[in-house]
C-alpha cells in the first residue's frame, strides 16, 4: 500500500510571497517590525507570528523571526542569543504538540537559495498538520550514525542511513532541560557547513523531531537535489564520512569537552 502523504499547495498564495533570495526588487518584510501583523509572542527581537502567506491546506502556519538583523544566521549569533532562540522555538513547538489539536507538528528552518526558502532574513517555521502524521514516514534509523561527539547531555552523529541523501548530521538530547546543549552543537555544525564543509555550500535545513523523550535536530547541507533521489528514490551515501568526522572533531571539539 502506498504510504506517501500529500498536502495541497495554494499556488496563487505561493506566487505572491515576497522573495529576496532570487530577486533583489522585494523589500524584506521581517525588517519592518512596525508592519508585522498577527504577532503571537515576542521575546526581545525574537518574534512568533502567524504566517502571512499560508500556502498549505488544512494547516496552521507560524513563523519565528530569529533576529531583527538581516544577514545574521545561527552560525553568527552569540551563544546566549542562539540558546534563547532554541528555547523559544522548541517551547512553542512542544506547546502546540501538547495541545493535541493536530495529528503532528513540524518545526523546521530554511537557509540559503538551495534550501527551499524565499527570504534571506533568518527565520524558522512551525506547521501544525490537522490530518497528517508525518511520523508515519520517519524511521529511527534515520537518526543513527557514526559518533562525532557524545556526553551526558547530547549526542552528535553523522547519519549512516540518511533520510534523503549524502550528508546529514543529527544532534540528539534525551531531556528538554538539555536544550542549550542542542543549540550549541547545532550552531557548531551550521558553522562547519557554511565555512568548512564545501566551498560552494551556502544553504542548509534544520528539521526537528520529538520521538518519545528525545528531541532531535537533523542538520542538512543543501545542494541541487540528486536526480537518482528525485526519479528513483535512490539514496547516495558519501564515502568520506571518516574524513568529515575527523575534520569536525579537529576544528570544534577538544579533549577537554
Amino acid at each position: 500500500m502506498n504510504s506517501d502523504k500529500y498536502i495541497n499547495f495554494f499556488y496563487s498564495i505561493g506566487k505572491s510571497k515576497p522573495n529576496d533570495l532570487h530577486k533583489e526588487d522585494n523589500g524584506c518584510p521581517f525588517c519592518n517590525k512596525e508592519e508585522l501583523q498577527n504577532i503571537i509572542e515576542q521575546s526581545d527581537d525574537i518574534i512568533l507570528l502567524k504566517n502571512k502567506y499560508p500556502t498549505l491546506e488544512n494547516t496552521l502556519q507560524l513563523v519565528i523571526i530569529e533576529t531583527e538583523k538581516c544577514g545574521l544566521n545561527i552560525s553568527s549569533y552569540s551563544k546566549p542569543h542562539n540558546r534563547k532562540l532554541f528555547t523559544f522555538a522548541i517551547n512553542h513547538w512542544l506547546e502546540i504538540i501538547e495541545s493535541n489539536e493536530f495529528k503532528s507538528v513540524i518545526l523546521y528552518k530554511n537557509h540559503g537559495p538551495m534550501s527551499g526558502g524565499s527570504l534571506k532574513h533568518s527565520h524558522m517555521q512551525i506547521i501544525g498538520l490537522y490530518d497528517i502524521n508525518y511520523e508515519d514516514l520517519i524511521h529511527q534509523e534515520y537518526f543513527e550514525g557514526s559518533t562525532i561527539y557524545k556526553n551526558d547531555l547530547c549526542e552528535v552523529n553523522l547519519s549512516t542511513k540518511p533520510l534523503n541523501c549524502f550528508t546529514e548530521f543529527n544532534v540528539i538530547i534525551n531531556d528538554i532541560n538539555n536544550v542549550n546543549a542542542l543549540a550549541d552543537n547545532v550552531q557548531i555544525l551550521v558553522h562547519y557547513i557554511l565555512n568548512n564543509y564545501n566551498a560552494h555550500c551556502d544553504s542548509f535545513n534544520l528539521f526537528f523531531y520529538k520521538i518519545d523523550e528525545q528531541i532531535i535536530c537533523k542538520i542538512v547541507p543543501r545542494f541541487v537535489t540528486s536526480p537518482l533521489l528525485l526519479g528513483y528514490s535512490l539514496k547516495q551515501i558519501p564515502n568520506n564520512s571518516k574524513e568529515v568526522i575527523k575534520k569536525i572533531k579537529k576544528l570544534y571539539y577538544t579533549k577537554s569537552d
